[in-house]
């Protein structure tokens, strides 16, 4: 009878510790930056150097929430206002697009929403094995202790180039194991700890805020709408749609009435 009770409680401490497991969930807000180095004719901009840095940095100062639980997550931007305009026509070229951007942890797949040029795309493919090196460096991002991880991974040298180049690009990432999920911003994951901060290249994307297991439940809704394609596809037809820009803008330029900034990563 002892041992049947004991079994019994066992059985109930499992399936309370499971409940929780999944119950187990959160938001977290990050915050982007970019430093911009880049050197601008003063005849295309009349002189507004300083104003168009100003709008430039704005431009890639955006806040973006985490949805979490111990599974899965959607990483979205917050709505804001345009940036202003200075007049001209600036057209900003940058790759890889916005939109939501779904993972699921235990199914290793990724479903994200992208807005290419006013047509929506549904990129639905698997998430790749990060093979991070987990370093000794520790550091406080608010109340967590985190902890140093670096990636090293292949990324495009030019991406307008028809040549097939790469560049090798170092990530680095701040994690910390108090928050018990392996996931953190854009496509990364893959870390004993939910990542608060992470930098490459000119970028650094810092969490400025995590709001664990709120009073009300959070709701992660996968994407649904758009044309459906794999990564690879989606990457052929961005490189084809920015070269139709390029070629555009060439054949426009001689107006001398917009002018044209390319950010690659």
């Amino acid at each position: 009878m002892i041992r049947l009770v004991t079994i019994f409680l066992i059985a109930i401490t499992t399936v309370i510790s499971e409940s929780h497991a999944q119950e187990f969930q959160g938001i977290a807000t990050y915050k982007t930056q970019r430093k911009l180095d880049i050197k601008i004719d003063s005849t295309q901009v009349g002189g507004m150097q300083d104003e168009l840095m100003a709008m430039l940095k704005k431009q890639f100062e955006k806040t973006y929430t985490l949805t979490f639980n111990k599974e899965e997550s959607l990483y979205k931007e917050e709505e804001s206002l345009a940036p202003p305009s200075l007049g001209n026509t600036m057209v900003v070229m940058t790759m890889g697009g916005s939109g939501e951007l779904y993972k699921n942890i235990k199914s290793k797949r990724f479903v994200k929403q992208s807005d290419l040029l006013g047509k929506m795309f549904l990129i639905q493919d698997s998430l790749k094995t990060t093979p991070w090196k987990l370093q000794g460096d520790t550091k406080n991002i608010g109340e967590y202790t985190c902890y140093k991880a670096t990636l090293e991974r292949a990324v495009d040298a030019d991406t307008f180039s028809d040549e097939d180049t790469k560049k090798t690009q170092t990530v680095t990432a701040w994690y910390t194991p108090q928050i018990p999920v392996s996931n953190g911003p854009e496509e990364f994951q893959g870390l004993p700890g939910l990542i608060l901060e992470l930098s490459y290249d000119s970028q650094t994307i810092l969490c400025s805020k995590v709001l664990l297991n709120p009073a009300k439940q959070v709701v992660i809704k996968e994407p649904s709408s758009g044309t459906t394609v794999t990564q690879n596809e989606f990457d052929a037809i961005m490189i084809k749609k920015m070269k139709e820009m390029e070629s555009q803008y060439d054949r426009d330029d001689g107006e001398g009435s917009s002018f044209k900034i390319e950010i690659r990563n």
